[in-house]
């Protein structure tokens, strides 16, 4: 191999040499050197997205800090200025992207693949990596209201009819107010529904002046081109490069357009000239339609903009209410749980459509890991047919040799398809066809020559090779993540064949033995190095932040007991020194407050009955933002994002599945009742219920009621697949109990030995 490519290489050496450039080939040997030797350095996928991101930073940084006179997007108006606690100096930063305030709110229709973005100010961007729309308030003094730089804002989420996102912004006596919504378009019986985005402007000022509604050429990423804007003929809407509509409800009273030679057209609002069209070669196009605002008076108007294909889509009236009529419900006089969980729930069901994504923008795309997670958070409230119809994608993307790829180098992804196969067969009580069988039997044969051999002895022995993982936890390396979940996956396809292939469900459960005993072997090894039981991320790793992929073995597998002593430590190592104001902090990649994973320390110490649950729960609901979302990573200085997408789905998945499990979840055979409801919540007299709830047992809805200041009443009501299991309840505070067989309801009495969480 080397002779084949030695001349190659020697050409590429000497040419970057000889014009003065590092040699490349020794540069990337010298990365290689750091993780590592694996068979893929990083997936494809990755670098391609990557290049995209970057190049759009590239021209970031040659528009953007070059016309600082423009009306910039929140992000960019707040990281560029420099009196903010979100600046971030330039200087050799050729790449200008959103580090500081990647948090926006996506809005959609159930089963739409369309999924516009409203951020922090109310700037839309109606359409996938699109331009915006932003509106403004301009007296005729010249004096403007600008939301963008506004510093008093208020942003609610609703979820009453439609989702809908409503941004108030105020600048001294002007005040704007922008509700975006997804809704079906009223259309002939004859004709399927389609969808389009709404947007209504309420305006108030004490000055005469106008409203101004205006194109923009960026969106909550930075630059996106726009070329050509027209004003329609009867100036009641825009045709935008030829091809997007958006409808005014009023007519426009002045247009104004500009390029990008001339500069934003915020610079010449009162200028005479009307313009009705306007094209841009460098896509830097930005157009302003004007209506009269009266001194002391509101004016009302709404933008409507058709979303393309939508027809196809089948799209049904209702939607919402059905969805939300079948789903489990939360009752709690926790106001702001209550409204996360609602949230929570709207953004599973925005983002399955078909596949489920982890987020509408940075991540609409799949991968298996992510979807373990959502599917498992649809089961958990009820949508199985959402669930169902996205695992119906997986035989797809399996490959011949039985890899089920995603992405390349992704070793964790057979062990999570099965695990999710098999929860899926508990928590609906439905088995998967045949047509499955020889699916889950190539995934397994492809685990098993998947791992390393056993000899010779060494850390990794037996382990999975060298991949870079979840992402996150650093560079490529033997990561006990990807062993976890595959020991669990062949566990989970011995039950998925148990009846149907007797043999070779045998046989996984052998291999899950084997490979259980090789991670035993290398944790021991670990053990001694370290002089602590506690995990690290791999064999050959010091204790770090990326430990927080070795804790999946007790959440969400449970594959070992809730108080297993290296659970246990690597947890109290990641409290101790990977948490910041009381979330975790990912210092690798991510360099932010995690919310998903935080919940995913939370639901370790909810198993082992460690009050201090409620206090990673509390926080998570703390750094959400104001329409109940969490970005990936969060600044822990300006509480934005400051990685990945704004409106993360998995963390989405895991406020959802919480909240499942501090009401109802299973601990082996048992069912756990209630262990995680705050007894804060027990001083209310109102009644406390989470249901009804899937589980492998049946569908139960647990109520929580408040008797006297020492006793609760506790009741279910369930549908069990078979008979019913065994349950204990364990609310915190009260002594814990066991209902005889039969019963449905107990009454609990305070514990003076547990002090309450």
């Amino acid at each position: 191999m080397w002779s084949k490519w030695f001349p190659l290489r020697y050409i590429i050496s000497k040419a970057a040499q000889s014009k003065g450039f590092i040699d490349p080939i020794e540069f990337l040997a010298r990365l290689r050197s750091f993780t590592q030797p694996s068979e893929v350095g990083e997936p494809i996928e990755l670098l391609r997205a990557g290049v995209v991101f970057h190049a759009r930073g590239l021209i970031n940084s040659k528009v953007i800090q070059h016309n600082l006179d423009w009306i910039w997007p929140y992000w960019i108006e707040r990281q560029y200025d420099p009196k903010s606690a979100s600046f971030i100096p330039r200087a050799f930063s050729a790449s200008h992207i959103n580090l500081t305030h990647r948090n926006w709110t996506a809005l959609g229709y159930p089963d739409s693949e369309h999924l516009p973005l409203v951020d922090p100010r109310g700037l839309l961007t109606p359409f996938y990596d699109s331009w915006s729309l932003d509106a403004w308030i301009l007296s005729e003094d010249g004096s403007a209201h600008f939301p963008s730089k506004a510093d008093d804002c208020d942003q609610f989420l609703s979820t009453d009819s439609v989702v809908s996102v409503k941004t108030r912004t105020s600048s001294g006596n002007s005040e704007l107010t922008a509700t975006c919504f997804v809704d079906l378009l009223a259309s002939d019986p004859k004709h399927p529904h389609e969808a389009q985005c709404v947007v209504q402007l309420n305006a108030q000022s004490d000055r005469v002046g106008w409203l101004v509604v205006s194109l923009r050429p960026y969106n909550p990423e930075g630059i996106s081109f726009l070329h050509k804007a027209a004003l329609a003929p009867d100036r009641r809407g825009w045709l935008v490069d030829d091809r997007q509509h958006i409808e005014f409800s009023r007519a426009a009273a002045h247009h104004r357009v500009s390029d990008y030679h001339n500069g934003d057209v915020r610079l010449k609002l009162l200028d005479a000239e009307e313009q009705s069209e306007g094209y841009c070669k460098a896509g830097m196009l930005t157009a302003a339609a004007f209506f009269p605002l009266d001194a002391d008076h509101q004016l009302d108007m709404s933008l409507r903009i058709p979303l393309p294909d939508t027809a196809k889509e089948n799209l049904q009236p209702n939607s919402w209410a059905d969805l939300r009529g079948s789903s489990c419900k939360l009752s709690c006089p926790d106001e702001r749980w209550q409204f996360l969980y609602n949230a929570a729930v709207n953004s599973l069901i925005m983002h399955s459509p078909s596949d489920v994504y982890p987020g509408p923008y940075t991540y609409k795309r799949f991968w298996f890991r992510d979807a373990a997670f959502i599917i498992h958070a649809l089961l958990a409230v009820g949508l199985d047919k959402r669930a169902e119809r996205a695992i119906a994608r997986f035989p797809e993307r399996q490959t011949a040799g039985g890899y089920f790829r995603s992405q390349e180098g992704e070793w964790d992804a057979n062990g999570e398809v099965l695990w999710i196969l098999r929860r899926y067969e508990q928590m609906t009580n439905r088995r998967l066809s045949a047509e499955w069988h020889p699916l889950i039997r190539r995934g397994v044969q492809w685990i098993q020559r998947k791992r390393l051999p056993d000899d010779p002895p060494s850390p990794h022995a037996g382990l999975l090779p060298p991949g870079f993982s979840a992402e996150h936890l650093g560079p490529n390396d033997y990561y006990y993540w990807d062993d976890f979940w595959c020991i669990s996956g062949l566990q989970a396809a011995a039950e998925l064949l148990e009846h149907a292939d007797k043999p070779c469900a045998q046989r996984c459960r052998v291999a899950a033995a084997e490979f259980s005993l090789a991670v035993e072997r290398s944790l021991d090894t670990c053990a001694q190095r370290l002089q602590r039981p506690a995990m690290p991320a791999s064999p050959y790793r010091r204790l770090d932040a990326g430990a927080i992929g070795s804790i999946a073995v007790g959440y969400p597998l449970q594959a070992c007991a809730p108080d297993d002593k290296r659970l246990l430590d690597t947890v109290e190592y990641l409290l101790k020194h990977c948490f910041v104001d009381g979330a975790f902090f990912q210092d690798m990649i991510h360099s932010g407050l995690n919310a998903y994973l935080t919940l995913q320390v939370a639901q370790i110490l909810l198993r082992a009955q460690d009050p201090r649950y409620l206090d990673l729960m509390d926080t998570v609901a703390r750094i959400a933002t104001p329409t109940g979302q969490w970005p990936e990573a969060i600044h822990p200085q300006t509480l934005g994002g400051c990685m990945g997408d704004g409106h993360h789905v998995w963390a989405a998945a895991e406020w959802v599945l919480m909240i499942r499990n501090c009401f109802v979840r299973e601990e082996g055979n048992k069912l756990i009742l209630a262990a995680g409801v705050p007894a804060r919540w027990l001083e209310h007299e109102s009644f406390i219920s989470f249901g009804p709830a899937p589980t492998n047992f049946g569908t139960i809805t647990v109520t929580v009621v408040p008797d006297s200041a020492d006793q609760i009443v506790v009741l279910w009501k369930a549908d069990w697949h078979g008979r019913p299991p065994l349950m204990e309840v364990r609310l915190p505070g009260f002594k814990p109990a066991v209902p005889l067989p039969g019963m449905t309801s107990l009454i609990l009495t305070r514990n003076p030995e547990t002090a309450p969480a």
